[in-house]
């Protein structure tokens, strides 16, 4: 006769042993020394306060910097976001829950983006990343690398702005007559202003109604209304 055997290849129903076991006295000892941890912290919270000082906080246990801060060779691109509605779901995994700067290495939010290059130049994002707050001094062998590589961005750049020369005299000249032609219009309004104030200052405190029965139309160059 047959034996069945179960889903995960056992001889009998009543055999669990393909299930995970736990060391309830490993997890006893884990809880006790949790207790302990928090006990001695408010211990030690309370009598800070009372001698008017603020409560120590727990330090983080950060990896050990192997090497100095290192300068960026990305971009932050703040305002990438800018001008964008972007919609955060809270519920999903352990990433970002709200909105604001978002820091993948710490797993935190910044509100804006002083705030945020604050805790990227900070020691525990450092720290994180295993740099120092130190910077590493330059050799001169460093600084001729560097220069080079200036040099060689620089000329690449220059190639990209080879203009065509006849193309970008045309332009000049363009610029130049619609500046020519901005300045003539102004000249233009500026003379009818002028010459639309000397005839109100002529025909101030004038009667009308007696200048057309005089024969006289405005002063000013007007043309003259005849009898």
């Amino acid at each position: 006769m047959s034996t069945k055997t179960g889903a995960y290849g056992a001889n009998s129903k009543s055999d669990t042993n393909f299930r995970k076991t736990w060391d309830q006295k490993e997890y006893e000892e884990k809880a006790r020394a949790k207790d302990q941890e928090l006990a001695e912290n408010a211990k030690a919270a309370e009598e800070a306060i009372q001698q008017g000082k603020r409560p120590p906080r727990k330090k983080e246990d950060l990896p050990k910097a192997t090497e100095m801060m290192k300068a960026r060779d990305l971009p932050l691109e703040l305002d990438k976001n800018l001008n964008k509605t972007i919609v955060i779901d809270a519920s999903v995994g352990s990433g970002q829950k709200q909105p604001g700067f978002y820091c993948d290495v710490c797993k935190r939010t910044c509100k804006d983006s002083a705030r945020y290059l604050d805790h990227i130049n900070g020691r525990t994002h450092l720290r994180r990343l295993g740099q120092t707050t130190k910077v590493a001094h330059s050799t001169l062998n460093d600084v001729r690398l560097k220069i080079a590589e200036l040099r060689e961005k620089s000329a690449a750049s220059a190639e990209k702005k080879q203009y065509d020369f006849e193309q970008r005299i045309k332009e000049i000249q363009l610029a130049e007559q619609k500046d020519k032609e901005a300045a003539r219009e102004a000249k233009r309004r500026k003379r009818e202003e002028e010459r639309k104030k000397e005839q109100e200052e002529l025909t101030k405190g004038v009667d009308k109604d007696m200048m057309a029965a005089m024969g006289f139309g405005a002063f000013g160059g007007g043309a003259s209304a005849k009898r």
